[in-house]
């Protein structure tokens, strides 16, 4: 059986692209705080040799996912047809937009649904009464998973195994003087999560952003996403946060899984 399994893996990797996995790491190089890159800069982000990302670059320019300003690259908003594809494809949006509108709407904060990928949130629906906080998200918005409550929830889900690999592979550094970095204490913290169902932190992801989050879950009790409800750290606490809206989150977190049990890929991409 092991053998079979390994020449079928080896198989599938020579039908893999190459050039489109490298393609893939060019467009992944580009982040928020650097939306301009230049050549050697992205070659080294992505670990690619130059001219290789070269290479990359002007494929992905010629099919209008890339431009170019003096020696620099940057992306174009053609790109964003990639992440729209996966919401158009399982209609997540229109599935949960109602149930976080009346989130925001009884909270008057935000509300927002995330699931993993890799090391990060992303987020695949918000809604928002008013924006109050300094870190604002949107749809295709992505954060690192360890300070924030929606990732402790998602990270809480995962097989021991998958926990070990991420924080392998995760980088976990301070973003702000609260931000807890001690990967035995971050283990605990999602332990505990586990434990209540619920994770709540403050001041961890940037100042002022306060959020609880609870696990949605598919059919056979997986858990596939994140909800929560932020608010701002001078209009809330973190206790009184955890008290009010845990409840309400739970309930709305209930709806949502029935909902979301017609969306057979985020249970296959909790798995992988």
């Amino acid at each position: 059986m092991r053998k079979n399994n390994f020449m079928a893996q080896t198989a599938s990797r020579r039908e893999a692209m190459g050039g489109l996995a490298k393609g893939l790491e060019v467009i992944r190089a580009f982040t928020h705080d650097s939306p301009s890159l230049t050549l050697s800069e992205i070659a080294s982000r992505a670990g690619l040799p130059a001219a290789t990302a070269r290479r990359c670059l002007l494929t992905l320019a010629e099919c209008g996912y890339v431009m170019q300003s003096g020696r620099n690259f940057l992306l174009r908003p053609k790109v964003l047809e990639l992440g729209a594809a996966y919401l158009d494809s399982m209609n997540i949006e229109v599935l949960t937009k109602t149930y976080l509108e009346d989130l925001a709407s009884q909270t008057g904060d935000s509300a927002a649904l995330t699931v993993l990928d890799r090391t990060d949130i992303v987020y695949v629906a918000r809604a928002s009464v008013r924006t109050l906080l300094r870190l604002e998200a949107h749809v295709g918005s992505r954060f690192p998973a360890y300070p924030t409550s929606m990732g402790r929830v998602l990270l809480a889900g995962l097989s021991p195994q998958r926990l070990d690999r991420y924080f392998d592979e995760a980088e976990i550094n301070a973003l702000t003087e609260r931000t807890t970095t001690d990967r035995a204490k971050l283990r605990a913290l999602i332990d505990e999560c586990r434990r209540a169902g619920y994770s709540a932190v403050e001041d961890e992801l940037a100042y002022g952003v306060v959020a609880v989050a609870v696990p949605v879950f598919d059919k056979t009790r997986r858990v596939v996403a994140a909800l929560n409800s932020s608010s701002h750290s001078k209009k809330m606490t973190r206790a009184k946060l955890v008290k009010e809206r845990v409840p309400l989150l739970q309930t709305i977190s209930a709806q949502m899984s029935r909902e979301l049990q017609r969306v057979p890929g985020l249970s296959l991409s909790a798995q992988t």
